[in-house]
């Protein structure tokens, strides 16, 4: 007789649906790259979000300015729900995107972006 699989030590499973935590949405009306460095603004930082509350971890984690893809892995989310709440926080006044790369981008942001995102992996 097979055992389920249980979650490994330290990592609880997640009972709560994806589509509940968006609302069903699965869109979001802010222009939103995966790839964009996303930022917490000081209204972010002074609101009182409730204890484990999914938005709040987003606004700790943008304080050192990860892309949305970074966010989904650290979170452990997927990637469509990570987009749906930066959009809403962003809609907010709580997060701000940065700037991406460009046709026009420099040799040197290119780079910057290529280290950025080996520094993400390599932190996963």
């Amino acid at each position: 007789m097979d055992r389920p699989e249980r979650p490994a030590p330290g990592h609880e499973a997640n009972l709560v649906r994806p589509y509940t935590l968006t609302a069903g949405r699965t869109g979001t009306s802010v222009d939103l790259p995966l790839e964009a460095p996303i930022q917490t603004l000081q209204s972010g930082l002074f609101h009182q979000w409730p204890p484990n509350d999914l938005r709040g971890k987003i606004i700790q984690l943008c304080i050192k300015s990860p892309s949305v893809a970074e966010i989904s892995a650290r979170l452990d989310v997927p990637l469509g729900v990570a987009r749906v709440l930066v959009g809403d926080l962003v809609t907010s006044g709580y997060l701000q995107v940065q700037a991406t790369l460009t046709e026009n981008s420099t040799h040197d942001e290119r780079r910057e972006l290529i280290g950025r995102t080996l520094r993400g992996l390599r932190a996963l």
